[in-house]
């Protein structure tokens, strides 16, 4: 009973966890950020650090203890009475696991590192050792301009970019981004912050002209594109040549008896506006039918520790490191033109870096020197 009535009190704008445990169930994101500093005390989500002394007052007085017993159980319990030698003696050296250890933990560690002795590649471990680089060099950081400061109070919400599965080999769910925006962010600037291979295409057989300079990438001709969040379709029309190419889903529905789905404006709704659900996978379609799986996997309120520049949101924290295709003569560059009906070709299509394509396609003065389609190749690899 008691359940039922704090449900009613906070309006359902709290997560509360479906049965599998997997996302929660729909809340208003503009409600639960407002439940959240009706309930919080200020200074708990402010930017301004207490002393140390104002702490240690609260935390004994949390625990109903002297301040004094507080203070003689932080030396007890410090990090310093948990060695296992003093500051004169030499210290021990944590990465040497000794050859056969009792404990599981180590074991693991043990096996590892014999494993990376084995290991030619001095580097191999980069990736892993910097995998959370993006987001610790924006820990912090505040802006020149004092108007750019983030509002203490304000949501952060985290979103994963999958993947768009185009391959049959694609048969695992892989977020190649995980971007942080702010509640009171627009949707389109989520939409301009994701980094699609698939935007940078150009269009056009240029093996007759390959030194042609294209006049634009696939982002710059088609710019509509839509977000779907719970029954509502958010379509990106902040250009005279955007169109809602939801339509054709919205009156395929229309014959199949689902539901009616709405449509609205993303240029004029805030995230702040969203009916959404924590963990469940949501919508973003772009260049007509490229498809994108994005899943919401975090709210909370901005601290100290954030990133406080709200000129930098969209904020990349993470991005999936991709394989670059290599030139399929030389095996060493990145590819850049991609053949069709190439006889000389070991397949079809083929990659080829600039400049195996033109060593093989073309003479001396430039001159085409048999007949096959040629177009420019983007390799995925460019957002390493």
């Amino acid at each position: 009973m008691a359940e039922s009535n704090a449900d009613e009190t906070l309006g359902g704008n709290v997560p509360r966890y479906e049965s599998n445990a997997l996302n929660s169930q729909i809340i208003h994101i503009g409600s639960f950020r407002n439940v959240w500093l009706e309930t919080l005390p200020p200074d708990l989500y402010s930017y301004e650090t207490k002393s140390e002394e104002i702490e240690n007052a609260q935390f004994a007085e949390l625990l109903e203890i002297p301040t004094e017993t507080l203070n003689e159980l932080k030396d007890i319990c410090s990090v310093d009475s948990l060695k296992s030698h003093s500051d004169d003696d030499q210290p021990v050296d944590t990465s040497v696991v000794p050859p056969d250890p009792e404990l599981a933990c180590l074991r693991l560690r043990k096996k590892r590192q014999d494993y990376k002795e084995t290991l030619v590649r001095d580097n191999l471990g980069r990736h892993d050792n910097y995998s959370n680089e993006m987001e610790s060099v924006h820990l912090g950081l505040m802006p020149e301009d004092s108007t750019s400061v983030v509002p203490a109070g304000e949501i952060v919400l985290s979103f994963n970019i999958i993947y768009p599965v185009i391959f049959e080999r694609f048969k695992h769910v892989r977020a190649y981004q995980t971007l942080q925006v702010l509640g009171s962010q627009k949707l389109t600037e989520l939409r301009d912050a994701i980094c699609c291979v698939s935007d940078l295409q150009v269009f056009g057989e240029f093996s007759n002209t390959p030194d042609a300079t294209p006049q634009y990438i696939s982002k710059d001709h088609y710019k509509s594109a839509f977000f779907y969040f719970e029954g509502v379709f958010y379509n990106d029309m902040r250009y005279p040549e955007c169109r809602d190419i939801s339509e054709t889903t919205r009156e395929w529905a229309k014959t199949r008896d689902y539901p009616e789905f709405k449509t609205a404006k993303m240029e004029d709704t805030t995230f702040y506006d969203l009916r959404m659900k924590i963990g469940y996978p949501y919508f973003y379609c772009h260049q007509g039918d490229c498809e994108h799986v994005m899943v919401l996997t975090d709210i909370r309120l901005i601290h100290a520790d954030d990133c406080r520049d709200r000129t930098l949101y969209p904020l990349l924290v993470h991005k999936h490191r991709v394989i670059t295709r290599k030139c399929c003569v030389c095996h060493l560059y990145i590819s850049r033109w991609i053949t069709t009906n190439d006889r000389l070709a070991p397949m079809d299509p083929c990659l080829f870096c600039d400049k195996c394509f033109r060593m093989l396609h073309y003479d001396d003065q430039g001159n085409k020197l048999y007949d096959f389609q040629a177009y420019a190749y983007v390799d995925p690899g460019v957002f390493n």
